[in-house]
């Protein structure tokens, strides 16, 4: 059995990039899910694959369902077309839209085609992650879900001792401790 390795970009940043290994029989619905867990999206939104050039232009539509929208021609469905059979070169991509609303758009490249299987692995498998991948509902940091625990404790919303607020001017040659700073002195105590 064939084994298909792609290679997903996040289409603003293409270092941020996922390697998937899948079979040739595998749906598409199967690549759909290994590409939402391998750049950590969830799965409440609509979703499409579309056959490609070299030039990114898409080509047929393959959907998770049939969505309330003109169709040049029928969409396939994700569920009942496997990858195999939307090969035409060996340099075949496709580009993935999820979420038609916030425009996610994900570049999908064939890189390497294999006879053995590896014993090792559950099909599809994401083998090899470079950079981190973009949030799908806000900021995301290297702390990730700590990063509230962190500001709340520590109130990173205000400005820290001595230094000022962005924006602010400063006074230049000032020197500390003059009536403004002995005021605020008095009023600490």
């Amino acid at each position: 059995m064939a084994i298909l390795k792609f290679r997903v970009y996040f289409e603003e940043d293409d270092s941020v990039y996922r390697d998937i290994a899948i079979r040739h029989k595998q749906s598409f619905f199967d690549l759909h899910e290994s590409l939402l867990k391998a750049f950590e999206f969830d799965s409440k939104h609509q979703a499409a694959f579309f056959r490609s050039n070299d030039n990114w232009q898409r080509g047929r539509e393959i959907t998770l369902e049939v969505y309330e929208k003109q169709y040049k021609a029928a969409p396939l469905l994700m569920k009942q077309t496997s990858i195999g059979s939307e090969i035409r070169d060996t340099n075949q991509k496709f580009v993935y839209t999820y979420d038609f609303a916030k425009g996610w758009n994900f570049l999908i490249e064939l890189i390497n085609i294999s006879k053995e299987e590896n014993p090792r692995l559950s099909y599809p498998a994401m083998v090899r992650k470079e950079g981190i991948p973009p949030s799908q509902y806000g900021t995301k940091s290297l702390l990730g879900e700590r990063f509230a625990d962190v500001e709340e404790k520590y109130d990173l919303t205000k400005g820290a001792e001595g230094f000022g607020e962005e924006g602010e001017e400063s006074g230049g040659d000032e020197i500390p401790g003059g009536e403004e700073g002995a005021q605020d002195e008095s009023e600490a105590f």
